[in-house]
């Protein structure tokens, strides 16, 4: 969840007595006095505590860390995902014909008698703790600090990979799956919070596109190196090189990663303040915090699904955003299909498929460093002091989502065993590149247009996107069994299609939808202004 520091619009003068702030009217007089107390502590210009005037190398290396750490956790759910049994025919559709398992299946099957829909589990529910692990971590980030999270929930998080590794039954893998998912997904929300804290506007759009490749690095690598382990050891290393990947990063958190987050670092520097003059009146704006814990606890858990209930816009984002994340994990069950069954490919083999989808990725991102972000920067200089409005965002989601939808048709009608595997392979080129930059487009939007409840926004939005991640394997099975794997595939292209749409529209409309929302900083201000003229002029991400 991204810091409040950075998703307030700018304080008011003095004679103001309250502030709207995510949604909520709160008093000046406790720790918003920042320009008429002399007791409130804050940084300098220059203040070699405040993280954005650390050194870029130090901050470039911040932020490869962070990456490294949603790595870890994104690569963790498809990193068995070689092991599952295919219990069907994908290239006789309505004649299953099920799969004889071998290796380190077979072993996994005998040892726990564990069937096809207990193995989508294994996935599903990793995911699904993505679900409660955004509304836990972002916020108590926002109380305790960066660092501390980061520590204590990889720590956690490498003992249930240990846990898993050591399972006697189903029910102990399915359930140390879920918590370790739970716990895994503190850098999913923690990571991106971090870039936020170190960078500035102009150079956090860059960052944040270098740190996308992540999230799909991670499950094309799980299966490839789960192909090569499954061919040559059992099926429990498979957990204990999760295991030690997480200790490792344990150890790169606990000696390399300072705490980040403001708030927090102005509490210790008001400290220090008070220790070095003898004076208590020096304090920093978290400390005068006086939200109680039913306050704040309704408005983690509550606001969120609040704010995404009333937004037409962002129930629209979110449905196209976790569409496209669900389809990662439902294609990815199609993959074995196509390569171990259709071309015959041994595990190790099978997983180098996945590869081009994160190459794809990074193609996306290199054409969006050099290329769209000095766009945008000349934009910021262009609307100064403006900032760009939302809907410049949606440019590469325009182009992306026409993409998305051909990319299934690519896969869908090159996955025959006649055709040459490198047909269906080089699809995952233009799937990852559009997945990429639909993700760039339509995140940084919501940021810009919900600049004010921006934590929020994507809170609800992590949430509903890992149930679409959970819930897409279950019936994966049941779906390519009976449409088979050239129209279930194609079913998803038509469904990329109905799609397509939502970022044309709020091109043209999504100025006047921001008029009559609640929560966009051009609610409250006549119509009849230009739409440059209406924003806040907080820069968005």
């Amino acid at each position: 969840m991204l810091s409040k520091l950075h998703l307030v619009a700018d304080l008011p003068s003095c004679s103001d007595t309250t502030v709207a702030r995510d949604g909520m009217s709160i008093s000046l007089d406790d720790p918003e006095k920042e320009t008429c107390d002399p007791f409130l502590v804050k940084f300098d210009d220059v203040d070699p505590s405040n993280p954005k005037n650390w050194s870029n190398l130090h901050r470039w290396y911040l932020t490869m860390a962070s990456g490294l750490l949603v790595l870890n956790a994104s690569v963790s759910p498809h990193f068995i995902l070689l092991l599952l049994e295919h219990p069907y025919s994908a290239f006789t559709a309505h004649s299953p014909v099920p799969l004889v398992p071998a290796g380190i299946i077979q072993q996994l099957a005998e040892e726990f008698h564990m069937s096809q829909k207990e193995g989508v589990l294994t996935i599903s529910l990793f995911v699904a703790g993505y679900c409660i692990g955004p509304l836990l971590w972002g916020p108590l980030s926002e109380q305790y600090g960066r660092r501390p999270l980061f520590i204590y929930t990889f720590l956690v998080y490498t003992a249930f990979q240990i846990a898993a590794a050591l399972a006697r039954n189903t029910a102990s893998i399915l359930v140390f799956r879920f918590l370790g998912g739970v716990f895994a997904a503190a850098p999913l929300t923690n990571s991106g919070a971090l870039i936020s804290d170190v960078w500035d506007v102009k150079t956090r759009g860059k960052a944040l596109a270098i740190f996308t490749v992540a999230p799909f690095a991670g499950p094309a690598l799980g299966p490839t190196i789960a192909g090569l382990i499954g061919e040559n050891t059992t099926w429990r290393w498979l957990f204990w090189i999760l295991a030690l990947f997480a200790g490792f990063c344990c150890i790169i958190i606990v000696f390399t990663m300072p705490e980040t987050y403001s708030p927090i670092l102005l509490v210790r520097k008001a400290e220090s303040k008070r220790k070095e003059t003898g004076d208590n009146r020096y304090y920093a704006p978290m400390e005068k915090d006086t939200m109680t814990t039913l306050q704040r606890a309704e408005h983690v858990l509550a606001r969120p699904f609040v704010i995404f209930f009333q937004e037409p816009m962002l129930i629209a984002l979110t449905l196209y955003i976790s569409f496209v994340y669900g389809c990662i994990y439902l294609l990815f069950q199609a993959y074995p299909v196509v390569f171990t069954e259709g071309h015959h490919f041994s595990a190790s083999s099978s997983g180098l498929m996945y590869l081009p989808i994160p190459i794809g990725g990074t193609l996306a991102v290199v054409i969006y460093v050099w290329i769209y972000n000095p766009k945008y920067e000349r934009e910021v200089e262009r609307c100064a002091p403006n900032p760009v409005p939302p809907e410049f965002r949606l440019e590469i989601a325009l182009i992306a989502g026409p993409l998305f939808a051909a990319s299934f048709f690519w896969f869908a009608w090159t996955s025959s065993p006649s055709i040459s595997f490198w047909a269906p392979m080089s699809s995952g080129l233009l799937m990852g590149f559009s997945i990429s930059w639909i993700f760039l487009g339509l995140f940084n939007y919501i940021v810009d247009a919900y600049i004010s409840v921006a934590a929020s926004s994507l809170a609800s939005n992590t949430v509903i996107r890992s149930l679409f991640g959970a819930a897409f394997p279950l019936f994966t099975s049941d779906m390519y069994t009976t449409l088979g794997l050239r129209w279930a595939t194609s079913l998803l292209g038509f469904i990329a299609i109905a799609m397509v749409p939502i970022p044309f529209v709020l091109q043209k409309f999504g100025p006047a939808l921001r008029r009559k929302s609640k929560y966009s900083p051009t609610h409250d201000l006549p119509a009849d202004i230009p739409i440059l003229e209406k924003q806040s002029d907080k820069s968005p991400l």
